[in-house]
């Protein structure tokens, strides 16, 4: 599978449009060889240079899954909402939305990794009701990638960098 956005390239720095430093829209994403037998796809955005809690999980910035087997991406600007009229669900650390870049300006560029997987089936998961936000992502992300063991038939990976304009 290859994952593809116009909004920035591959490694490249990521528009303030996209962050919370922007608009805090999601971009248009697109993604092509998707494997035979494909019934629907999951994206997973996360800050792999945040360890949560002192531990080893990231930050969940956008986590989608149940997208349509007939998607061939996402739009920009996907709206907010638990689950969406077309059955796609989704959750941030910041609620039932995307969670756009957030690097404090002071420190690193950090790497926004997206992660898109075709999955040989459709995930019957329900997002965690935990009352903060980040725990709510946190438990909902762990519950899906543990319903998409075993049914991977393909993943592709894009970077973006970003922290916050000085």
């Amino acid at each position: 599978m290859v994952l593809t956005t116009t909004a920035w390239p591959d490694g490249g720095q990521i528009p303030v449009k996209y962050t919370q430093a922007g608009e805090q829209v999601s971009p248009e994403l697109k993604w092509t060889n998707v494997p035979a037998g494909t019934l629907s796809f999951v994206v997973n955005m996360l800050d792999p240079d945040v360890a949560i809690q002192r531990g080893t999980e990231t930050q969940p910035h956008w986590i989608v899954w149940n997208i349509a087997a007939t998607a061939t991406g996402l739009p920009e600007g996907v709206k907010p909402g638990a689950e969406l009229p077309d059955g796609m669900r989704q959750i941030s650390a910041s609620g039932p939305q995307y969670r756009g870049p957030g690097a404090a300006a002071t420190g690193p560029l950090h790497h926004y990794t997206l992660e898109v997987y075709a999955l040989d089936t459709k995930i019957d998961v329900t997002a965690s009701t935990a009352a903060q936000p980040v725990t709510a992502a946190l438990e909902t992300r762990a519950k899906v990638m543990q319903a998409m063991q075993g049914h991977v038939l393909g993943k592709a990976v894009y970077v973006g960098l970003f922290r916050r304009p000085q």
